[in-house]
């Protein structure tokens, strides 16, 4: 995977970055802790781990902070004195993603025999339908300093069309790379904003290898990839989900969590942003217990976790969840650190669970969420009938995206429940008076 230095990205990019970054201050390295000054770099160049922001977060009083927050905008930028970014983002061209829905998920909880709080974190409310409009803001934040003039990525779907959304709005050229042979709901998705779209044969590890070499080699110059060299800023965006949960639950830590397993990103960048709500004063400390989720087709860190290891070893994924068929997850091992620390679990689920998952949130709290969202709900009720989920206790499960991405998963076994004459007799009929 190409490395770009420092010191050669920042004397390309973008004029003065004084205040561009708020209260970030340099990437530091997950592995050795090595640190670098603040640049589209993403991997370290002293030991080759990953790279992820550093920051001198706000000091004082944690209750003047919670007003300034919640006198912010309805979007994650009302955490801007949290994020990378600077303090006037959201007077910025973006789409203002975030704060969607925490769904009070009594019906659910009834079925599953929950006799805690039960909750959906609802991100199919976002812009482009799914949680990726908030990575994908961040990262066009920094692109922006950066002075890059192209954003790309490579992408299981959502992604694909959060960023083609985001460069609309915020006047760049995008150009996405997706494997061929995505949902036609996600291909329309990302091709709609005008952007170039590019399919690729293969897996999505294979559209990430390409990417990877595209970086490299001097057509990529000017190029933004959010989730390459510009991934440590894009990681941050899945902190604001911690954030939300956290303010809509009162500004308390939840005690266990449910969140799907693609890259990884997402699950240690909520774990990260509950360590600063703790840290910061926001929340009162306490424990928490992370869960993973993955589809069976593809769930080589629930294999590792299973086992006991610490090496998670890349499968080929076959599953209907196309947006967690990330075979090579690059965050695997951190989010096996993650679940064993919080006395947590990884745990996964067959397609035919996820359809049935799918359908029973929809039935019981009127939300139809994307084969990532049946993951989770199907895994947490893996969970619960395992004994490994306390039933008692105050649970947030993740939904990321939208059901209407994914349809071909429910559509075999979802239709009319008659098809009868205009007529009133037709109606009895059918059984239906």
């Amino acid at each position: 995977m190409a490395v770009q230095s420092v010191e050669s990205s920042t004397t390309s990019s973008a004029p003065d970055a004084s205040g561009a970054f708020g209260p970030a201050i340099a990437l530091s390295c997950r592995e050795c802790g090595e640190r670098f000054d603040l640049g589209p770099v993403f991997a370290c160049e002293v030991c080759f781990g990953p790279l992820e922001v550093a920051y001198e977060l706000p000091a004082g009083d944690p209750e003047e902070l919670r007003r300034r927050i919640e006198s912010g905008p309805n979007s994650i930028w009302r955490y801007a004195p949290l994020l990378p970014v600077p303090a006037d983002v959201a007077d910025l061209p973006s789409l203002h993603p975030g704060f969607t829905q925490l769904v009070k998920a009594d019906n659910l909880a009834r079925e599953l025999g929950v006799t805690g709080e039960l909750h959906i974190k609802d991100d199919s409310g976002n812009p482009t339908h799914s949680f990726k409009d908030r990575v994908v803001a961040i990262a066009v934040q920094a692109a922006r300093t950066f002075g890059f003039t192209t954003l790309s990525c490579s992408s299981t779907g959502n992604l694909a069309g959060a960023v083609g959304a985001a460069a609309a709005r915020a006047g760049f050229r995008s150009c996405v790379f997706i494997p061929h042979d995505l949902e036609a709901g996600k291909v329309v998705m990302a091709a709609v904003y005008g952007g170039e779209l590019v399919g690729i044969e293969g897996t999505y590890d294979d559209v990430n290898r390409f990417c990877s070499e595209l970086i490299g080699d001097p057509v990529g110059e000017g190029w933004g990839f959010v989730n390459v060299n510009l991934r440590p800023y894009y990681g941050e965006g899945s902190k604001t989900l911690a954030y939300e949960i956290c303010e809509q639950l009162g500004w308390r830590l939840p005690d266990q969590i449910v969140i799907p397993i693609a890259s990884g990103s997402q699950l240690t960048k909520i774990d990260k942003g509950l360590k600063e709500l703790i840290a910061i004063g926001l929340v009162e400390d306490k424990p928490y217990k992370i869960f993973g989720a993955q589809a069976e087709g593809c769930s080589p860190v629930s294999a590792a976790f299973k086992a006991g290891h610490d090496v998670v070893r890349p499968q080929k994924p076959q599953t209907i969840a196309k947006s967690l068929a990330i075979g090579n997850p690059a965050d695997g091992p951190y989010v096996l650190d993650i679940a064993r620390r919080t006395g947590g679990a990884v745990e996964d689920v067959n397609d035919e669970q996820i359809v049935d998952a799918i359908k029973l949130l929809a039935r019981t709290e009127g939300i139809f969420a994307e084969t990532a969202g049946g993951v989770t709900v199907g895994v947490t009720k893996k969970l619960i009938e395992d004994g490994l989920l306390d039933p008692s206790l105050t649970t947030v499960v993740l939904n990321t995206g939208d059901g209407l991405k994914t349809l071909d998963a429910v559509a075999p076994t979802t239709g009319p429940s008659a098809i009868i004459r205009p007529t009133l007799d037709s109606f009895r009929e059918a059984g239906l008076a």
